[in-house]
């Protein structure tokens, strides 16, 4: 460094103290960057330095601004941010900034998960639901036996499948989901859990209506019931709103067997634990390294790997219930977790 007078050295300090720029104290004292540097690098070492750069586009007071329309519902993506602060502001940002600056705040981008529509009057049947039930312990929900009809596509689920794959790789067999045209078929099946284990299991042959149903409840239900050696007072049985379900048939049908069904609060498949059991079966089918040749096959998959779900993943779903229960009234009938 080119030595200098010791009242250019105070001069320095003092504009240092003062909180002058490095670059600012430079071009008004006519000396090198470098030397101002190196004065407060020798007689200020702990003065904190600038990190330079342009200043920042995207202030607090917008960060704020954004996050206040996520949280409100006016916005959901970075563009839509982008367009109610350049509105506010009339700043020139970029999408990429308000990205930026939303990831700086703690957000993260992630799909939407889908769930059934919720009305009010759906949210207060859900919350009248589990005010009613908050009180029932696991004991209580043990005498459940819990059904549902799920579909089984052949070629996988219909939602999104992840994969790791390295930078700038090329597409191949393993990054691709393939799909066919007219889908490669599926099945529609119908199965109920109990707090012992799975129940009968059923593939639905043509269209399911009130009479085919009452026929699996007929066949399978009973089934289920004999095979756990359970007399219809002994239990209570749950299935969702759908008409078939709710029919005159099907409720002639509970009435002359004995049987007490659960009322159910509409659009709530949270609520019903199988709703998992379908997931686990469903990963269970595609850890198979070849899809099935045909639907026969899928149904003979399907069969074997409902009998080798074990009783302790039935029994684990059957106990969230209580925490389910909470979940709705915390959110006051509104989406839950599950």
């Amino acid at each position: 460094m080119k030595s200098i007078s010791c009242a250019t050295t105070l001069n320095i300090l003092s504009l240092l103290d003062t909180g002058h720029s490095v670059r600012d104290i430079s071009s008004r004292i006519g000396v090198s960057i470098g030397t101002v540097s190196s004065v407060r690098n020798n007689h200020r070492p702990d003065m904190s330095k600038t990190l330079g750069g342009h200043p920042k586009k995207l202030t607090e007071s917008d960060i704020r601004l954004g996050l206040c329309a996520i949280s409100s519902g006016k916005a959901d993506t970075a563009v839509q941010v982008h367009k109610i602060l350049r509105d506010k502001t009339n700043e020139d940002l970029s999408v990429q900034t308000v990205r930026r600056g939303l990831k700086q705040a703690g957000m993260k981008s992630t799909v939407k998960t889908t769930r059934p529509f919720l009305s009010k009057h759906h949210r207060r049947e859900r919350l009248d639901f589990a005010i009613a039930h908050k009180d029932w312990t696991v004991a209580d929900w043990k005498r459940l036996i819990w059904s549902d009809e799920s579909k089984i596509n052949r070629f996988g689920s219909d939602g999104w499948k992840w994969v790791w794959k390295k930078p700038r790789e090329c597409l191949s067999d393993r990054t691709v989901n393939t799909t066919l045209k007219f889908g490669g078929g599926s099945i529609m099946i119908w199965g109920c859990m109990t707090w012992e284990g799975v129940g009968y299991l059923c593939k639905i042959d043509g269209k399911m209506d009130q009479h085919l149903y009452c026929q699996i409840l007929e066949d399978d239900l009973q089934a289920t019931l004999e095979h756990y050696g359970w007399e219809p007072e002994d239990v209570i049985f749950q299935q969702d709103n759908d008409p078939k379900h709710t029919s005159k048939m099907a409720r002639e049908w509970f009435q002359d067997h004995g049987i007490s069904v659960l009322p159910w609060p509409a659009q709530s498949p949270d609520l019903n634990p199988i709703e998992h059991l379908w997931s686990i079966l469903k990963r269970k089918l595609a850890e198979y390294e070849e899809a099935p040749a045909g639907i026969i096959e899928l149904w003979e998959r399907v069969q074997v790997e409902w009998e080798k779900i074990g009783v302790e993943s039935c029994q684990r779903l059957i106990e969230s219930m209580p925490r389910r229960m909470e979940a709705v009234i915390k959110a006051k009938g509104g989406y839950t977790k599950y």
